[in-house]
């Protein structure tokens, strides 16, 4: 796991937000378009800080979520 400073720098990627958020922006995104990564950033934050996880590692957390729903 790596964190970029400033998640809009990141070059070709589309954020998106889960369709459960509805219009609030107190949400967690994720970035599509980095080979084999994940980044997530917060909403409310545009410029803050991305965690940048492995697909894998992201793809398994999901689907723990899913899981315990």
């Amino acid at each position: 796991m790596t964190c970029i400073p400033n998640a809009s720098a990141a070059v070709g990627v589309t954020w998106t937000k889960s369709s459960h958020s509805g219009n609030q922006s107190n949400c967690v995104e994720v970035a599509h378009g980095v080979a084999n990564l994940m980044p997530v950033r917060d909403s409310k934050r545009p410029t803050g800080p991305a965690i940048v996880f492995p697909a894998g590692a992201w793809t398994a957390f999901v689907a723990d979520l899913k899981a315990d729903a």
